[in-house]
């Protein structure tokens, strides 16, 4: 992450109308860059993003700071978390991936990805304030 700057933002193209869910998890201190290692594009399981799309998940993006990680992750209106989820931890080196990761997050062994990720709670959205 050397010579990023973060005040540059990350681009993204517009999206239709979408879920969003935000999700917090915390890392192990001494696997920390491991994690981020192996979260990166070049290195990621090339079968676990595929199967998150296939999950029925549009956009996933994981940022950490400091030993904490927050996913944003965006779905269809019509998203079923339960059946989507359940579906996912049935691809093709799911499980495999999650007992993986699992030794550089602060988490119960065997757990699966929507149980380990606690949801958070929006508290403030500037579009709703101002159309408010």
């Amino acid at each position: 992450m050397e010579g990023l700057d973060l005040k540059d933002g990350y681009r993204e193209a517009p999206t239709a109308a979408v879920k969003r869910y935000c999700r917090f998890l915390k890392l192990n201190p001494d696997t920390l860059q491991q994690y981020v290692y192996w979260h990166r594009s070049e290195n990621i399981w090339k079968e676990i993003p595929a199967g998150i799309r296939r999950a029925g998940v549009l956009s996933m993006e994981i940022y950490v700071m400091g030993i904490y990680a927050c996913m944003i992750m965006e779905t269809a209106l019509d998203f079923d978390w339960d059946e989507s989820f359940g579906r996912l931890a049935t691809y093709e080196r799911q499980a495999e991936w999650e007992d993986f990761v699992a030794r550089f997050q602060q988490t119960e062994a065997g757990r699966r990805t929507e149980e380990k990720w606690q949801l958070m709670e929006r508290i403030f959205s500037l579009n709703e304030s101002i159309e408010s």
